[in-house]
């Protein structure tokens, strides 16, 4: 296991059903991580830009970041360009997670410095398969920067 294993993992996701089930999901491949939830790109970039200061949000930033790209107030591409533009914040991997399979929302994505593009399954099935598979290159397969 890696030294970033008990770093929380931040889901950015407006949905509480999407949420809860991606929970579950982790949750079934033993993930040591806590997941931390906001609800916004307005709150994931508060948390980001700003971790340890408010209370009950952990203070080190997160071992990566999993995106949905539609969100209430600020969208989550916006998000994207902020942290990567962010030399504090850029090497956090940005993993988005969103249902839409448009081309050019996947290259505007990439274009913007995500590390990935996921497309949220409907099947529960397959979301455990997809977090599996998150788990296993993410946390331990891949090497990740020391952020703090």
């Amino acid at each position: 296991m890696i030294a970033s294993t008990h770093k929380p993992i931040l889901v950015v996701e407006d949905s509480v059903e999407d949420f809860t089930a991606l929970g579950r999901a982790f949750r079934k491949h033993a993930l040591p991580n806590p997941l931390l939830r906001c609800e916004d790109g307005d709150q994931a970039l508060e948390y980001l830009q700003g971790y340890g200061k408010r209370e009950g949000w952990p203070p080190q930033l997160p071992v990566f970041v999993l995106l949905d790209l539609n969100l209430p107030g600020t969208d989550g591409r916006t998000v994207l360009e902020t942290l990567k533009r962010d030399p504090r914040l850029q090497s956090i991997p940005v993993i988005i997670f969103s249902t839409s399979t448009n081309s050019r929302d996947i290259e505007d994505c990439y274009r913007l410095g995500a590390n990935s593009y996921l497309t949220k399954p409907i099947e529960y099935a397959a979301l455990e398969e997809k977090t599996r598979l998150l788990v296993r290159y993410w946390l331990n397969t891949s090497e990740l920067p020391s952020t703090n």
